[in-house]
């Protein structure tokens, strides 16, 4: 736990032993002390850390909430609590300040745990499965893929270090009409090169990747399949395209520096008989009910808005069936404590579905959370990239690797939540300077390396700093850059609850931010040789947790630029 979380710890014990000794000698009626917050002000000058403990209990005292503060602070004791002194402010909040021990013990932290600074063991270890991207494995992954691909691997990343057990997943959409669309593409594609009169239908796939898959597959086996039934022919060239496209999407993820630690296949789930299972389940448990042929689940009587097919009348299996089976498996068979989704806002309606069944099946839906995305738009020169899909004119996550350093698409792509829509700027991502917001994070790190290199040129390395020597940071630029550094724990924790590592980000543009103020208004090498070191290691502590998020993020911390 770090020094900022447990001072806070410490001032709501120190808040509860007054109003308890308040009420022992009369001061304050018997009740029972109302939930009260303790939080870090927007202002900082306002305090260090805030309570609104006397305001929520006006109703239970009975009292004032400004008389219930001032007793309250009349039986505080701050000893041990890292705080220095209090004030009562407005109707009754009371604000906080920390004193030089806590400036000193945040340094001492940071020095002590290095690469481990931020890290907690909040999770308890559950296992979380994180799955994402899931791309069907027709065709090349697009930019909301891209964007999908930096979320999901970083909120699997902010969780592991929260102190949860998060595995990442992909699941390849290997059945289903997808792949049967994929078929139909294949086929008619290399039917054309040697017959005429076949025409691509509208919804089929139409990119340059059908076309040379097939072009592929005719110079391995030539017309041999031209004419040998329609079934044989579309099955030999799925055998052949949809592993190259797998194969394609694991390789082109590694180099997004993506490594998930499963590939998980739908076509297992309907080769294991967990689909038919599903349904079976569903039936034994009076959930269901057939109509006009089709078997129906009550989805109703769960949560849902309407009921759903699970079986058509000709027997097959909605989409929806297997990933029921899927997500049963993820928190029945394999256990995990919590299953975490990131999908495209179009699947808004989808989670109530799954969630629906689970329960039906005996299962807390509540394990089951989705990180539902928005759409990304890629602008040039200020003007919207328009493409489509389905005609093959798509830009494409190695397209746009190809054209924007990795470094820039992670950080940008988990810029902002999730739910939020992203205008993706290309020139700004490729552009040196302190507008772009990777560049300026990464040119702090390259900063204090260099700070570092100079003094050591000068003969003057790093040396261990006592509490005097840090009590000298006294600047308003030096305070608030180690408020900021002091706060990374419960900043990765509450990333984790809320599903969000652009939080992260965000947070660390705000370090590099300070950072760069701190270098402007205080001069590291000074004639104060305490000061001196006491600023440097100043430095050192925010090139930690600099290179701390980063190497979190799977970017590139340089010591040069």
């Amino acid at each position: 736990m770090s020094i900022a979380i447990s001072t806070a710890e410490g001032l709501r014990t120190a808040i509860n032993s007054a109003i308890s000794k308040a009420i022992e000698e009369g001061q304050l009626p018997q009740a029972e002390i109302p939930a009260f917050t303790i939080e870090t002000p927007a202002d900082r000058s306002h305090g260090d850390l805030a309570t609104n403990a006397a305001m929520v209990s006006a109703r239970a005292f009975r009292l004032a909430p400004r008389k219930i503060a001032e007793i309250i602070t009349q039986n505080i004791s701050l000893d041990g609590t890292h705080l220095r002194s209090f004030e009562i402010a407005g109707p009754g909040f009371i604000n906080f300040f920390y004193d030089s021990s806590f400036y000193a013990g945040v340094l001492q932290e940071i020095k002590a745990q290095g690469s481990k600074y931020g890290c907690s063991d909040y999770g308890k270890g559950k296992r979380i499965l994180v799955e994402f991207v899931s791309a069907n494995p027709t065709g090349p992954m697009h930019v909301g893929n891209a964007r999908g691909g930096a979320i999901g691997d970083s909120l699997a990343s902010v969780l592991t270090a929260a102190g949860y057990q998060a595995d990442r997943e992909f699941y390849v959409n290997d059945a289903g009409n997808q792949i049967e669309k994929f078929a139909t593409s294949l086929e008619i594609r290399y039917m054309q090169i040697y017959k005429e009169g076949y025409e691509l239908p509208e919804d089929a796939y139409h990119g340059q990747d059908i076309t040379d898959h097939a072009a592929d597959f005719a110079k391995l086996y030539g017309d041999k399949y031209v004419e040998a039934s329609s079934d044989e022919r579309r099955k030999a060239l799925v055998s052949y395209a949809l592993p190259l496209n797998i194969e394609g999407l694991e390789r082109d993820l590694l180099k997004y520096r993506i490594k998930y630690d499963r590939w998980f296949r739908e076509s297992t789930l309907h080769n294991s008989g967990a689909v038919k299972q599903i349904v079976e389940l569903l039936k034994e448990k009076g959930h269901t009910y057939e109509q006009e042929g089709a078997v129906w689940f009550r989805a109703t009587e769960f949560g849902a808005e309407k009921d759903f097919v699970l079986v058509r009348s000709n027997g097959i299996p909605t989409y929806v069936v297997p990933d029921i089976a899927y997500h049963y498996d993820k928190l029945v068979t394999r256990g995990y404590d919590k299953a975490i989704d990131v999908l495209g806002a179009d699947h808004h309606g989808y989670i109530p579905r799954l969630k629906a069944a689970l329960t039906a099946l005996g299962v807390d839906a509540g394990r089951l959370d989705a990180v539902l995305m928005q759409m990304v738009r890629l602008v040039r020169n200020g003007e919207t990239i328009k493409f489509s899909k389905r005609s093959g004119k798509a830009i494409t996550l190695v397209t746009l690797l190809d054209e924007i350093p990795i470094d820039a698409a992670r950080f940008f792509f988990n810029l902002r939540e999730a739910n939020s829509h992203f205008d993706f700027d290309l020139d700004l991502a490729i552009e040196k300077s302190s507008q772009n917001p990777v560049y300026y994070v990464q040119y702090a790190h390259a900063r204090i390396c260099n700070i570092v290199k100079t003094l050591a040129a000068d003969g003057i390395t790093p040396a261990d700093c006592t509490n005097e020597d840090y009590a000298l940071l006294t600047a308003p630029e030096e305070i608030e850059l180690i408020n900021k550094l002091g706060s990374l724990e419960e900043e990765i924790i509450t990333a984790a609850k809320d599903y969000d590592p652009s939080r992260i980000t965000r947070y660390v543009y705000d370090v590099a931010t300070l950072f760069h103020k701190f270098y402007n208004a205080c001069r590291v090498k000074n004639d104060n040789t305490s000061l001196m070191q006491a600023r440097l290691s100043l430095c050192l502590a925010a090139k930690t947790v600099i290179a701390n998020i980063l190497d979190m993020f799977k970017i590139t911390a340089p010591e040069s630029m």
